[in-house]
């Protein structure tokens, strides 16, 4: 349960940085967010061509595949941490 707590104030902590990370670390959270709470890429096809931020967000994501939700998730935690103690919270 304490387990499950940490990632949701995580996931709420992200949202009160004092400044945008950056694209990288944006797409690192996302995938570990996404991969944490659903798992594995669950859409069936890659977005197109043109649709950059998408195929950028599901290309971060299944980039992650096959890492355990748990896993996920302490790297999420971890992750959110460090850009805490690097931006700093508003």
């Amino acid at each position: 349960m304490y387990f499950l707590q940490k990632f949701n104030k995580a996931a709420e902590d992200v949202k009160n940085l004092k400044s945008k990370p950056s694209d990288t670390d944006l797409l690192e959270i996302y995938a570990l967010f996404k991969q944490g709470s659903v798992g594995d890429v669950n859409t069936a096809a890659r977005p197109g061509m043109l649709d950059l931020k998408g195929k950028a967000k599901w290309d971060a994501w299944n980039s992650k595949k096959g890492l355990d939700k748990d896993t996920a998730k302490n790297q999420y935690i971890a992750k959110v941490q460090s850009l805490i103690d690097t931006i700093g919270l508003q």
